[in-house]
């Protein structure tokens, strides 16, 4: 059944409560002391109050700051009795602008409150604020004419006129004499340059916030702190410059009011790669959640199917593990591995060895050759030294003194096969890889070689290497060698 309100009802409430609400205001004492909040930046000042009228939170006054004639909102009242019960004593209101910052908080007391303020009064701060623009555009071409680097941010004139503001920002110091003097001669007024920073910026321009509420900087934060990257780090799963930063381009001032929280939430938790006890067994710390207050452990037991196990664990349920040290875990095959019959002589219905490497079909067996050439190689450590460019084959013609010369070759115009040379000094590296290409000769067919000359080969390394050719072609006489070297007779 619908309620409809009763006229007469309504009207008789209506009565009353205004009834009510004077006689609470006569019981009302004036008050001696009035916080006010005034100007651009929200400054905040206790002024002594001498009228008789009973002004409520709230409303506007009229006020003589440090600056001038100015209007003001009433915060409230600090005088003991004066019966409000909004009213807060002198004491408490000094914790909390200490609890606030301190010395940095801006509070005033040198002014006082004139009177409350008339429409008048207001219809004129309402003028003001509509020739605040013309002011500014005034200003900044000002600084432009003068090629001043400083910007201009925002010009705050007051109620009286006694002084203009001229808030600006800029990354340097920079001399302001002529802005200053051209300002006072355009503007007809004395001037007051204020610097501002990045976040004092924000608070003068900026109007609401992502989250949808106004600015903080701008609604009741008087102490801009900065705020540290390791806060961002501890409360936010990204560090996403978009949504860690705020209007003024640095780090989210609300970082500040759960840091606390979060640095004692993250003390209770236990650290990564560290032993925990759970109701399911030991295990250890992979990851955790400050706020869920969650751990996330790797059991040391394994599940029912052979597989590891991780189970999330709320942080008052952890206790000391049983084992310091985990235990052994079987070691588990590889995905996608299946077993198979070893390879050997039983798998090929034969008694031989098992194998010990496939070959691909028709592969060609390793010739004899091949073999005696890889046993014959030496396998001590490579020879550092190196044939100089005027060395025995070379344009020098003469071998260096630690190199021995080059011994005849060998006579007759058919393939020999050198025995095993005798120990003496050591043989330089050309003389090394004729004796490898002879070898070759001898394994691989017949000879190349003119009668009584050197093997081919030798003259082909040799032309790769850019080295003049002698007289005869590869394999005549003397061919094979660019210099006077040994060469065979013809």
């Amino acid at each position: 059944m619908p309620i409809f309100p009763l006229p007469q009802f309504e009207a008789d409430l209506k009565e009353h409560l205004d009834a009510e609400d004077r006689r609470r205001y006569e019981e009302l004492k004036v008050p001696t002391s009035i916080v006010v909040r005034f100007g651009f930046m929200k400054m905040v000042g206790e002024f002594p109050y001498s009228g008789t009228v009973k002004p409520g939170c709230g409303s506007k006054v009229v006020i003589r700051s440090h600056r001038g004639t100015e209007l003001g909102e009433m915060l409230t009242s600090t005088c003991p009795n004066s019966g409000c019960s909004k009213s807060v004593s002198r004491q408490e209101m000094l914790q909390y602008i200490s609890n606030s910052g301190g010395r940095d908080y801006p509070f005033f007391s040198e002014g006082r409150v004139l009177r409350l303020a008339t429409p008048e009064d207001v219809d004129a701060q309402a003028k003001i604020e509509q020739s605040k623009h013309e002011l500014r555009l005034a200003a900044r071409d000002v600084a432009q004419r003068l090629r001043v680097t400083a910007k201009i941010v925002e010009i705050e004139p007051i109620l009286g006129g006694e002084v203009l503001t001229v808030f600006y920002a800029s990354e340097e110091r920079i001399e302001l004499r002529d802005l200053y003097r051209e300002l006072s001669q355009r503007l007809g007024v004395r001037i007051d340059l204020k610097h501002v920073g990045a976040r004092d910026e924000a608070r003068l321009t900026a109007d609401y916030e992502k989250c949808g509420q106004y600015c903080c900087c701008k609604s009741f934060l008087k102490v801009l702190k900065p705020i540290s990257m390791k806060s961002a780090k501890t409360q936010k799963a990204t560090l996403d410059p978009l949504k860690i930063s705020g209007r003024c381009g640095r780090l989210m001032c609300c970082l500040r009011y759960e840091d606390q929280t979060y640095e004692d939430l993250r003390k209770r938790l236990p650290r990564k790669k560290s032993r925990v006890g759970t109701p399911e067994g030991d295990g250890l710390v992979l990851d955790s959640q400050i706020l869920t207050q969650l751990v996330l452990v790797e059991l040391d037991q394994l599940g029912s199917d052979g597989k590891i196990r991780q189970v999330a664990v709320a942080v008052e349920d952890l206790t000391p593990p049983q084992n310091a040290v985990a235990p052994p875990r079987p070691e588990m095959p590889p995905a996608g591995f299946r077993p198979g019959p070893a390879r050997g002589g039983a798998e090929r219905g034969g008694g031989g060895p098992p194998r010990q490497m496939d070959k691909p079909a028709g592969a060609p067996a390793p010739r004899e050759g091949d073999r005696r050439r890889d046993e014959r190689r030496p396998q001590g450590p490579q020879r550092q030294d190196r044939r100089p460019p005027g060395g025995q084959g070379g344009p020098g013609g003469q071998a260096p003194p630690s190199v021995p010369p080059k011994g005849p070759p060998p006579q007759g115009p058919g393939p020999s096969r050198p025995g095993k040379a005798p120990p003496g000094p050591a043989k330089s590296r050309d003389q090394e890889v004729d004796e490898l290409m002879r070898e070759m000769d001898d394994d691989f067919g017949p000879g190349q070689r003119g009668p009584g000359g050197p093997p081919a080969g030798g003259g082909q390394r040799r032309r790769r290497r850019g080295r003049p050719r002698g007289p005869g072609g590869p394999g005549g006489p003397g061919g094979g060698g660019g210099g006077p070297g040994p060469a065979g007779p013809g």
